[in-house]
């Protein structure tokens, strides 16, 4: 009898693929070698049959198995380079693991030349002795050009900068209708209290406002406004099935390719400073402690007083001077208040670096630094998880209240708790670093892990740490079944803030107008939902590989005009090869490889994960600073190499 099991593929460099996958009960993974690879690529859904046990290269037990069939492939396209060769055309991929080529015939060519950075798909490919046939998607321009670089990796996920001419004409027609006072009747109206948005400084479209009232009893009124997507965009519509289909604007290193046009994303959805716009609100009525005392849930009508950027918020706040000084210091105070509660519930504090480039006029990085996080950025976050958690918790009572506990319809946001193996890894880690946490049930508490963060300071470590913490968890998926927030400590959490970039927000803003009005989802719909659920887990995955990609791509472009030059680094792993180290600044990560650390002998101890010198006894482990020198940067591979200064 067939063992057949579900997976993810991941290739290595020898073309070779291990495919991870969750019924096994002891091993995670399965072995594949290429000659039964049976089509599959890099990250494809596969379905794989397991053999049997062999010994790998160090001698030990390893499961091994072949493709039974590909499920679903990874990518939507397949970014490269257009050649031909005696009247043959064929792609030559970017990916590195994508071990054929892709024949195109001639008249599938749709404009193509060769030498052409294009998109092709795979349309045919049953025989994987064969490479797979396929067409011409897009011609991005000339490799090397910012443009057809950064498109590349959205195409490569199904992700264009254009959209359809039915889409468009929707679009256009909604704004030109606009704002009629028609719209605005039976929506509560706050234009006469003050409102505000504080966003990046570069952000084009604002999803979410803040209003603040102070009330009689001593108590504030705060207003979470968010663009009403939902009124514009309905079910059926073109725009509708567009939002279907991408799930979310992707950001990618110098632009972002939006999920609605940019009449609607950028414009008439978008809460700008000076006009009328119509929202769905989550109000609340909130003591010094921020303690919810009543709350309101509708459509309403607002009018933004100022469009801050989290800098000039925080200059108001540092200087108690500017419009609304006073109503962000309060809201700031409150919020501190919030986060803290949050942590001492059991939420992680995890603040992931996030890269940043000043590109000149054609695109080429001129310096990389990590976005500084300040109080107004955690403000702005603890609102929105405050209005998320509690439309989330609304929109599940008021159906349970009638159809019974269980029986809700919602799309949630939920996070598992962590597997216990990827917990025993980052526990291993976190001794490789020269630390110890506790383990209770399989799981390290999170408090110990925000313990060892808040004592680990500004060390150069800390923000590797904080990635390994955040790769030994559970991804965070949208699901109709409620499981909470792990990492938020949250029973009830849903997305709701960001309708105009991401589509399950729409979603929960029609379930909550549907049961303010009583009209509840019925128990048949639940499948359609999680089938959405599934989709937009998916493309918010695939979304955050193109945008990995472009800023893998700018790093490595960064480094390559840096050849020679001397920087600061950390190591952030250890392997039988080398070290990778992480430039301080732009976090740009490269290989030292063991024959460029020095004239020593150089051994990898892979218990204590570090590398050491046979004669010297220098010793290389994660978090040990180093200086170092940029030796190539190679933007077909993606790679960095560095070596080490005496």
């Amino acid at each position: 009898m067939q063992r057949l099991y579900t997976g993810t593929i991941s290739l290595n460099s020898k073309k070779d693929g291990y495919v991870r996958v969750h019924d096994l009960e002891k091993e995670g993974s399965i072995f594949v070698d290429h000659s039964h690879l049976n089509t599959a690529l890099h990250h494809d859904s596969v379905e794989v049959e397991l053999l049997g046990k062999k010994k790998n290269v160090k001698g030990e037990d390893e499961l091994y198995g072949k493709i039974a069939r590909v499920i679903e492939r990874s990518k939507k396209g397949y970014a490269g380079i257009l050649e031909e060769d005696h009247g043959m055309y064929f792609l030559v991929p970017d990916d590195r693991r994508m071990y054929t080529d892709i024949v195109i015939d001639k008249e599938k060519l749709d404009g193509g030349k060769v030498g052409d950075k294009i998109i092709a798909s795979i349309d045919e490919w049953n025989d994987h002795k064969k490479s797979p046939r396929g067409a011409v998607v897009k011609v991005l321009g000339h490799p090397g050009d910012n443009d057809a670089e950064m498109l590349a990796y959205a195409y490569e996920r199904g992700f264009s900068d254009e959209h359809n001419e039915a889409v468009l004409e929707e679009a256009h027609g909604i704004k030109a209708r606009g704002i009629r006072e028609e719209d605005k009747k039976d929506r509560r109206d706050f234009r006469g209290v003050g409102t505000f948005t504080i966003d990046p400084f570069d952000a084009k479209d604002f999803d979410d406002a803040l209003s603040f009232k102070k009330l009689d009893n001593g108590h504030y009124e705060v207003g979470i406004h968010i663009a009403d997507v939902s009124h514009y965009v309905l079910p059926g519509m073109h725009l509708d099935e567009e939002g279907i289909a991408r799930e979310t604007s992707v950001y990618l290193v110098d632009r972002c390719i939006p999920m609605l046009p940019e009449v609607l994303s950028n414009d008439l959805c978008s809460l700008v400073q000076g006009e009328d716009r119509l929202v769905m609100s989550a109000v609340f009525e909130l003591d010094d402690e921020g303690t919810i005392h009543a709350e309101w849930f509708g459509k309403s009508v607002i009018h933004s007083n100022r469009r801050y950027t989290y800098e000039d918020a925080q200059k108001a706040i540092d200087t108690g001077s500017g419009d609304f000084a006073q109503e962000l210091i309060i809201l700031n105070n409150i919020a501190k208040k919030l986060t803290k509660k949050r942590f001492e519930n059991g939420a992680l504090s995890l603040e992931t670096e996030e890269v940043k480039f000043k590109l000149d006029e054609k695109g080429v990085p001129v310096d990389v630094y990590v976005k500084e996080r300040i109080d107004t950025n955690k403000l702005i976050e603890e609102y929105m998880l405050m209005a998320n958690k509690q439309v989330s918790k609304f929109i599940t009572l008021e159906q349970e209240k009638v159809k019974g506990e269980g029986k809700s319809v919602c799309i949630y946001r939920v996070h598992d708790k962590p597997d216990t193996d990827r917990m025993h890894e980052l526990d291993l880690y976190i001794r490789a670093l020269g630390y110890k946490v506790r383990f209770m049930d399989g799981l390290i508490p999170s408090q110990d892990l925000n313990d060892l963060l808040k004592k680990m300071g500004d060390r150069p470590e800390k923000a590797l740490l904080q990635v390994h913490i955040t790769r030994s968890m559970a991804k965070a998926i949208y699901s109709t079944r409620n499981i909470g927030h792990y990492g938020l400590a949250f029973d009830y959490y849903s997305h709701f803030t960001s309708p105009i970039r991401r589509y399950p927000d729409v979603l929960t803003h029609r379930l909550l107008e549907r049961v303010l009005k009583k009209d509840f989802p019925k128990d048949e719909e639940r499948g359609w939902y999680e089938s959405l659920c599934a989709q937009a887990s998916r493309r918010e995955k695939e979304a955050a590989d193109a945008e990995r990609g472009s800023i893998k791509y700018k790093q490595v472009e960064y480094m390559s005009y840096r050849v020679g030059q001397e920087f600061d680094g950390v190591v952030s792993g250890v392997s039988e090869w080398g070290i990778y180290v992480e430039e301080k600044k732009s976090k740009c990560e490269g290989m030292v490889k063991l024959r460029d650390l020095g004239e020593d002998f150089f051994n990898y101890d892979p218990r204590g994960s570090r590398i050491i010198g046979e004669r010297t006894g220098v010793e290389y482990k994660i978090g040990t600073p180093v200086k170092i020198k940029v030796k190539q940067a190679n933007l077909d591979l993606r790679i960095i190499d560095y070596t080490l200064m005496a």
